[in-house]
């Protein structure tokens, strides 16, 4: 579950969104496991499973008609325990501000320039860091900042429709059926000068109509 533990983040953001928060709050990372449900299983699929050091079980399942199903435990394999003494290693939820830290200087001084001219919109645009991304906002946000070091961009959300945009691959997207930190519809990609100019007028935008 190597896989689950390094993807925490986008875990417990659909659990947010699909039971709330006080279900995201009470997550437990200590003893997850995984369970893989198929109509059949090969013996080469009990065997792997016997071999990999995690919690995994196999259950195959057999439909009785259109209302009852019935799931048989075929195989399951357990971690060696760890002693209580011993935390079990998790791997640390990066925030926004470690992000950050992480970018190269041109992407930090690209920020610093995009700040800049938001925060010169207005006498009423207010600076918020949480924990995945930084909000701007007047009523309301009306644009996120996260920051992608490994890719050198800053990623943006803005409150306003895609549908009234003109879209550009690779710049500009219709995030509003997609999860994601960030609050607005609009995500947009800067990895570069040029962008961040292209992405100002957006802002303008969406700043006067929040």
């Amino acid at each position: 579950m190597d896989w689950l533990l390094d993807h925490q983040a986008e875990f417990e953001l659909l659990v947010l969104k699909k039971f709330g928060q006080s279900v995201s709050d009470g997550l437990a990372w200590h003893s997850t496991r995984l369970l893989c449900i198929a109509g059949d299983f090969k013996k080469f699929d009990e065997h792997a499973v016997r071999q990999i050091n995690r919690n995994i079980e196999l259950l195959r399942y057999k439909r009785y008609g259109e209302d009852l199903i019935l799931f048989e435990l075929i195989n399951a394999s357990t971690a060696d325990p760890i002693e209580k003494h011993d935390p079990i290693p998790v791997k640390p939820i990066k925030t926004v501000e470690n992000k950050f830290a992480d970018a190269s200087l041109e992407l930090q001084d690209r920020y610093a320039s995009l700040e800049a001219f938001i925060l010169n919109l207005g006498d009423d645009v207010q600076k918020h860091v949480l924990k995945h991304y930084i909000a701007f906002r007047r009523i309301r946000n009306f644009v996120t900042a996260e920051f992608n070091p490994s890719l050198k961009q800053i990623v943006l959300f803005l409150r306003l429709d895609p549908n009234l945009i003109e879209l550009r691959p690779g710049f500009s997207r219709d995030v509003s059926k997609l999860g994601h930190h960030g609050t607005g519809d609009l995500e947009i990609i800067v990895s570069s000068d040029q962008d961040l100019e292209r992405a100002k007028e957006l802002i303008m935008k969406s700043y006067e109509s929040a």
